[in-house]
């Protein structure tokens, strides 16, 4: 019996903010919908910070990982660097616009941020 590589098999996981502010939730929110669109998975950012083995070694298997960042200090981005990942897309809603306290967390705004994000998610 032969084998074949089913490449495509492996996971896009999504990593989000999800701080107490504004644009944590709706770096959270674009997560949980993008998960729900079957675009990419989300995934436990607390997991990587904590070290726990197996969602760490579930991050190494992803086909592709992409952090959302609420605000400009980058806790998703920041958090994967930590535990040793490296070339990510990131989503940073400060350069698409979006302020902390000061952006609701509107559908619009969500969408906003979704549709940033699926640019990277739907060419992989």
């Amino acid at each position: 019996m032969s084998q074949s590589c089913n490449c495509n098999a492996a996971p896009k996981l999504i990593f989000s903010c999800s701080g107490a502010a504004d644009v944590g939730e709706i770096a959270d929110r674009c997560a949980r919908q993008l998960t729900r669109e079957g675009v990419g998975k989300m995934y436990c950012l607390a997991g990587i910070g904590g070290g726990i083995p197996a969602i760490l070694d579930n991050t190494e298997s992803a086909r592709a990982i992409l952090a959302i960042d609420g605000c400009p200090s980058a806790c998703a981005s920041m958090t994967l660097k930590k535990a040793g990942f490296s070339g990510f897309a990131r989503v940073q809603l400060a350069e698409i616009g979006l302020t902390k306290g000061s952006s609701p967390a509107s559908a619009e705004n969500i969408e906003r941020v979704a549709a940033e994000a699926r640019k990277f998610l739907q060419t992989i």
